[in-house]
């Protein structure tokens, strides 16, 4: 390495913890106020709007105005943000294909991309300044360690906060996949199928049938696989249900933990100590997304393939 770029690098160290000194000793913010549950903004015809809400309308109109814009004029040869939402199509579609097949992808790739692109939307939106730090609160004094006591204002219900930090935003979501792979299963392999991933008296009717002929020793086998096979369908449906648990929970989670994250970080090191974590939760993001995403894929797979598969 050069002498001009080891002078550069020592600079720009130098540069960012002189930057983050002068903040922590000079330019101190309020302790962060953390909230569980969504703020309600106001209320329209009586449905209370929330915070949360509000970010995740704006995530929709985003959305939206990406790819009309990027659809408006196509082309043969695409160019500017055409091209860009061409990419993000072709790398979902195949991406959906390889876990579903060419089959089942036209199926279920509308319901698959959406939710990613809602997920890393709402993510990636909530990292623009003004969320979490615009909005109704108090004035209240805190110190720095060398520049005095400071009257700052302090946030306590943010005008806009990430949408996924919501429990209702992935709750939502959760229940769309869980009835969308539902409707699908039972379209695509018959109700009579689908049900008996949780149903199998086959073994219980088994029984009945010795017992009638008078087969007392090969009956209670029979009764105790029938009872076997009913308890392994209770599984099964309790499976199915806790799906819903876990994509809501585990997405709800890491968000939250990563809103929290950033403000717990801008007030023990503020101003650019905050800047790594910026692009740290947005891999985040995008991770949950691809998971939530995936996910739901998978489960659609699993809920259309008959037992026998």
């Amino acid at each position: 390495m050069r002498a001009g770029d080891i002078l550069k690098a020592i600079v720009g160290i130098v540069a960012v913890l002189g930057a983050v000194i002068v903040g922590l000793l000079y330019f101190p913010v309020p302790k962060p106020h953390v909230e569980l549950g969504a703020e309600q903004v106001c209320q329209i015809a009586g449905f209370p709007i929330t915070n949360t809400l509000i970010a995740s309308w704006i995530t929709i109109v985003v959305l939206l105005a990406i790819f009309i814009l990027g659809t408006r004029r196509m082309k043969m040869m695409p160019t500017g943000l055409q091209n860009v939402v061409e990419w993000i199509y072709e790398s979902l579609y195949n991406f959906a294909e390889e876990a579903a097949g060419k089959e089942n992808t036209p199926k279920f790739f509308p319901l698959f991309a959406t939710i990613f692109l809602y997920v890393i939307g709402a993510a990636f939106i909530s990292l623009i300044p003004g969320f979490d730090t615009i909005g109704d609160g108090a004035r209240e004094h805190f110190t720095g360690a060398f520049a005095g006591s400071y009257t700052g204002w302090v946030v306590h219900e943010p005008l806009l906060r990430k949408a996924s930090s919501d429990i209702n935003f992935p709750l939502a979501l959760a229940l769309i996949a869980f009835a969308s792979w539902t409707y699908w299963a039972i379209r695509m392999i018959g109700v009579r199928k689908y049900s008996r991933q949780f149903i199998k008296l086959e073994n219980l009717g088994e029984g009945f049938k010795l017992m009638s002929r008078g087969d007392f020793k090969s009956a209670p086998m029979a009764f105790f696989m029938g009872g076997v096979d009913i308890f392994v369908g209770f599984l099964e449906f309790l499976s199915r249900c806790i799906q819903i648990v876990s994509l809501t929970f585990r997405l709800f989670g890491n968000m939250l933990a990563g809103a929290i994250l950033l403000l717990i970080i801008l007030y023990l090191i503020p101003w650019i100590g905050g800047v790594p974590f910026y692009g740290l939760e947005a891999l985040f993001g995008f991770v949950q997304a691809l998971i939530f995403a995936g996910l739901t894929l998978v489960f659609s797979v699993i809920a259309t393939t008959a037992e026998h598969e």
